[in-house]
């Protein structure tokens, strides 16, 4: 055998071991948890939860759309220590860009429509 023909099966058994091992640390797929109940995915929000404009989603006034949130994706101003609830991550991400202009937006269109809604 020449030395190209033992470089390449000595590559293609290295190749076959380091594979041999790195699937046997990887658990079966009925072994891992469920990403619902571990890790980033699950969201948190503490119980009773109060944001700005009754939980309603700030860039949804904005659109003159009433969108409740459960508050697990939430804001705190800085400044004045204020809840912000939101239905999205890009909803967040959008108010972030302006936060004080965006929030004196909704609550001029909370008020609006209010306004414009007839009590019962």
């Amino acid at each position: 055998m020449d030395q190209a023909a033992r470089t390449v099966t000595f590559a293609l058994l290295f190749l076959a071991m380091a594979a041999t091992a790195i699937f046997a640390a990887e658990p079966g797929m009925r072994e891992k948890p469920d990403a619902n109940e571990v890790g980033i995915w699950k969201s948190y929000a503490a119980k009773g939860l109060k944001g700005e404009f009754h939980n309603y989603d700030p860039i949804g006034l904005i659109a003159g759309a009433l969108i409740h949130t459960d508050c697990s994706i939430n804001w705190t101003d800085p400044d004045d220590g204020r809840v912000y609830c939101f239905n999205s991550a890009t909803s967040l991400v959008y108010f972030e860009n302006w936060p004080k202009t965006y929030s004196r937006r909704a609550a001029e269109a909370l008020a609006k429509m209010k306004k414009d809604t007839p009590e019962h």
